[in-house]
Order: C-alpha cells, then sequence, then structure tokens
C-alpha cells in the first residue's frame, strides 16, 4: 500500500470516528483544549453573598429572601433559561401499568408507571421505572434520575417493558421512534447498582430522558417543549427560553410528584441522582425544586459543577457548539465572553443549600474538570455555613479515592467518565449521613 493509500484511509477512519461520535451524543474532545493547570487565566468569581445592590448577605434569612432569588433568576436568564407555568391543558395523572411483587429473585417490588401530563391523544408521557425493597420498613427513602438508554437497560429483569426510543441522527438519517432490542437488557446495569440500593432500604424511581424530550437539536417538536408548552418554528425563540436541559429538569419534578404520591416512599428523604449531562440537569432540578432532599453531580463538568472561569477541559463556547439544545440561547453569548457571565457553577451548587449535596469526579475525565467541581463544591461553602451547615473542609483537593465533607462532599475516583460502584458507596454512606438509613 502507498504512503498516500495509508494517509488516505487513516484520515478517512479519524472522520470515521467523529462522525460516529457526533451521532452518538459523545462530543469528540478537540485536540486544543486546555488541560494544562499552567494556561488556566488568571479569573474572579463572583460573590454569591453579594447582593446585585451591592450587600452583603449575612443570615440565612436573608439569604433565603433576598439572594438566593437573585442568583436563580440569573441562571434563569443567562444559562438554562426560565422553566414556564405549567399550560391550561396540563393534566397529571399517574397509571400504573404492571406490577411484580416478587422481582429481582424475590428481593423486590417493581412498577411501571406512565405519567400522562395532558388528556390530550398525542401528548408526550414519561414511562417511569420504580422498584421498592419488599421487606424494608416503609416508607422507604429513595434515589430518583433519568436514565440514558432506556429503563429496561437499568437491570436484566426480563420483566422490564422493551419501550420504544429514539434513534440518533446521523448523516442523511433522521432520528426515529424504534423498538429497544432484547440485547441491551440491563447495558447500564453497573451505574445503577439496584440490588445494593435494595439491600441497604433503598428505594428507586428512574426513567429515560428521552421520553421528557428527545437529545437532538430538533428533539423539541417530539418532547414537551413542543407537544406540551406550545414551542414552535412560528415565532422566533426568545433569548432566556429553556432548553433541553431546563424541560428534563421539569421531567425529573414530575417524577418527584410521583413519589408523593405513592406513599410507600418517604418524600422527605429523597436523593436526586444524574451522570454527565444529566448531572447537570440534577444540579439544576435541584436549585428550582427543594422538594429533592440532597443532589448527587456525577462527573457533570461545563455547565454541571465545574467553574466556567477556568477554561478547563470542555468551555462554554464548545459545549453551546456541540449541543446548542441543551441551554437557553442567551447563554451563547458568553461563549466568547466568559468573565462577563453573572454566575459561575459554585453559584449553582449553592442555590441548593441548606440541602446536602455531593459533587464527584473521575481521575482521567479531564473533559469535565475534576478540579473546577472540587472548587466549585468549595465555593459554595460559604453559603451552607449561613445556615451553620459544614461543607467540604479541606483546604485543598483530596487525593484519589479520598472522599472528603459533610453537607457538602466530594470525591475524584480512579478511572473515566462513569458512575461505578465505588461512585455509588459513597452516595450511600453520604445518604445514611443525612437520611439515616
Amino acid at each position: 500500500m502507498t504512503l498516500f493509500r495509508i494517509s488516505f484511509c487513516l484520515i478517512a477512519g479519524l472522520i470515521a470516528v467523529f462522525n460516529f461520535l457526533v451521532c452518538s451524543g459523545i462530543e469528540a474532545q478537540p485536540m486544543d483544549a486546555n488541560y494544562d493547570e499552567a494556561k488556566v487565566p488568571l479569573y474572579s468569581l463572583p460573590d454569591p453573598l453579594i447582593t446585585a445592590k451591592g450587600r452583603t448577605v449575612t443570615s440565612a434569612r436573608q439569604w433565603t429572601r433576598e439572594r438566593r432569588p437573585e442568583i436563580l433568576r440569573l441562571f434563569e436568564e443567562n444559562v438554562y433559561g426560565r422553566t414556564p407555568t405549567n399550560p391550561p391543558d396540563f393534566r397529571l395523572a399517574f397509571s400504573t401499568t404492571s406490577v411484580d411483587s416478587l422481582a429481582i429473585n424475590g428481593t423486590a417490588i417493581r412498577k411501571e408507571v406512565t405519567v400522562l401530563f395532558s388528556r390530550a391523544p398525542d401528548a408526550p408521557r414519561m414511562r417511569l421505572l420504580v422498584f421498592l425493597p419488599k421487606d424494608a420498613p416503609r416508607p422507604v427513602p429513595v434515589f430518583v434520575g433519568l436514565n440514558f438508554d432506556g429503563n429496561h437497560t437499568i437491570h436484566t429483569d426480563p420483566g422490564i417493558t422493551l419501550p420504544t426510543v429514539w434513534s440518533k441522527p446521523g448523516k442523511d438519517q433522521p432520528p426515529a421512534e424504534i423498538r429497544a432490542l432484547a440485547e441491551t437488557r440491563g447495558s447500564s446495569a453497573s451505574r445503577w447498582q439496584l440490588e445494593k440500593l435494595l439491600s441497604r432500604g433503598y428505594g428507586l424511581v428512574t426513567a429515560w430522558y428521552g421520553d421528557i424530550e428527545p437529545d437532538f437539536p430538533e428533539g423539541w417538536k417530539h418532547g414537551v417543549r413542543g407537544k406540551l408548552f406550545g414551542a414552535s418554528d412560528s415565532r422566533p425563540r426568545q433569548g432566556n427560553e429553556w432548553g433541553a436541559i431546563g424541560a428534563w429538569a421539569w421531567g425529573l419534578s414530575r417524577a418527584m410528584d410521583y413519589i408523593e404520591y405513592d406513599h410507600e416512599f418517604d418524600s422527605k428523604r429523597v436523593a436526586l441522582i444524574g451522570h454527565s449531562r444529566l448531572g447537570k440537569t440534577a444540579l439544576w432540578a435541584g436549585a428550582q425544586d427543594q422538594r429533592f432532599d440532597a443532589v448527587i453531580s456525577n462527573d457533570s463538568g461545563e455547565g454541571g459543577a465545574a467553574l466556567s472561569r477556568r477554561q478547563f477541559g470542555e468551555t462554554v463556547k464548545r459545549i453551546n457548539t456541540s449541543f446548542p439544545h441543551w441551554f437557553c440561547d442567551n447563554y451563547k453569548k458568553f461563549n466568547d465572553r466568559v468573565p462577563d457571565l453573572p454566575v459561575d457553577q459554585h453559584m449553582l451548587i449553592a442555590l441548593i443549600a441548606p440541602r446536602p449535596v455531593y459533587v464527584a469526579s473521575a481521575a482521567e475525565d479531564l473533559w469535565a474538570d475534576p478540579r473546577g467541581e472540587f472548587l466549585a463544591a468549595k465555593h459554595a461553602e460559604p453559603v451552607y455555613a449561613l445556615f451553620g451547615r459544614t461543607g467540604l473542609e479541606a483546604g485543598d483537593m483530596p487525593g484519589v479515592n479520598q472522599p472528603v465533607g459533610d453537607y457538602v462532599a466530594y470525591h475524584i475516583r480512579t478511572g473515566k467518565h462513569d458512575v461505578t460502584e465505588y461512585d455509588w458507596d459513597q452516595y450511600l454512606n453520604f445518604t445514611r449521613r443525612q437520611f439515616g438509613r
């Protein structure tokens, strides 16, 4: 084979890999991304304890009544968009479609519940997969979170319905609704550690995020933004209109509605968890909806737990270019002027105070900026102190596999961008401290 043909094949192969990553919803990481701490620019973070009028926040009451609403509005206007009030035809209803009282070798009760948002026949609906430990005292604490590839992927249980899911868009191939393949059953089981949760007395509520809105730029047409809230091509999108992350966060609040409805769950001990883009979603949902009693962000990175001003790994411009549908359009104004953002992600974490929050990173996941995630959690501590809550209690970033913190907690573990058994062990220890189980 000639040198020309070798070079041509290599280039073609790289292009094919890039197309695969994009079409799979996995962002190709540019060669010029900064992974050098020495190249992180000098930056100054907005102070969460200084109000828009320049007053210093000195009490939990002042934070709750004055500063917290200001910061929430800043995120609505500049990052995630404003979550609209529910439309007139919104009618929430729950329909249980299956029950198995002897699931997972008789240790669990499995339910499938359809959440109806409207009586309209073509209205979007969310399918919840619910597990309860069979013999644990009622009501049980619960973890709730969205999954990436369908409810059937979180466990090999053959009784979980194979759903209809959206295929990923590809070159010259539009997305389409397809029946999930049986061989994908349990493909993400390691990310959920279901048996471990149940053995510790926790329930689980999960839903596929594509039920709320499919994850591609035109996905709003098939999800709640288009079919329930009336988003349309016929009018310009306003700069502060919500993006997909806002829609997914809204869906998490509807899952919380179900947890309050199902009296087998303890609705005062609910831990919200999310990984990657769904970790961003969990933080935004927890910031808006204070019914979530604890919030866990796993490898959420840019637009999640990592400080944007550090310019390390993924950046505001890169995420807005690769995933233009996740955030509001106003966020794109800061692609090349991040220092002008009126917020940074430590303020998002602070919005969860005084409720417990856990931020986690992975040592090989530099794209998500582990140090930036740690620093955001660290800089949220002053808000927790207003409530008498202790934070990380660590002056510097801890070593790998050395968890730190109390009401604000953090770890960085060995490995890559994923959710592992090690992560879950820390989250279960964390919720045991907070929930008593």
